[in-house]
């Protein structure tokens, strides 16, 4: 039977920091107003989330870690989208629409399941690819894709095709 997680203070603080830190980045704004809404909804979050979210390690993602995941988000993963949306875009302007879907078993090393996670949802918002489960077994991570055109039925290769460099990226993130 699993033990109910209690929040910790440090756990608390991390979440209401980086809670707040998104709030202060999504509304753009320094209304004195807006910040105490800002504070106060940070709170609660953190309060009601924090024993699900942190593990271990309360501040070990800020730093270097947190720079590499903004990286990722304004730089590596709307590549990878861009280049998926310009392929969806070429099928679906083609008048034979080029397609050969299928479900490919795909190996993943990231060591974290936030960052088992982050890539699983990362390859599913890249249009043309859907990632459907998650297979843990004697150590080994493998996921089960759907993907609109499976050009390689080798599994490492087609996992390279299909996670480009959004793999290497989330494993230097969750470390």
């Amino acid at each position: 039977m699993e033990t109910k997680r209690k929040t910790t203070f440090p756990a608390f603080l991390s979440t209401f920091v980086l809670c707040f830190l998104f709030w202060i980045l999504f509304t753009g704004s320094f209304a004195w107003q807006e910040l105490v809404v800002g504070v106060v909804v940070s709170a609660l979050v953190a309060w009601f989330s924090a024993r699900f979210f942190v593990h271990e390690r309360p501040f070990g993602f800020f730093g270097k870690r947190l720079f590499i995941l903004i990286w990722y988000c304004v730089a590596i993963f709307p590549w990878e989208l861009l280049k998926a949306n310009w392929d969806m875009a070429k099928r679906a302007l083609s008048p034979k629409l080029p397609i050969n879907p299928g479900i490919i078993r795909v190996p993943a090393d990231v060591p974290t399941e936030y960052g088992k996670t982050m890539l699983a949802n990362s390859i599913t918002l890249t249009p043309g690819t859907i990632t459907m489960d998650i297979d843990e077994r004697d150590g080994q991570c493998w996921y089960y894709i759907h993907w609109i055109d499976v050009q390689e039925t080798d599994r490492v290769q087609a996992g390279e095709a299909i996670k480009g460099r959004m793999e290497k990226w989330l494993r230097r993130i969750w470390q």
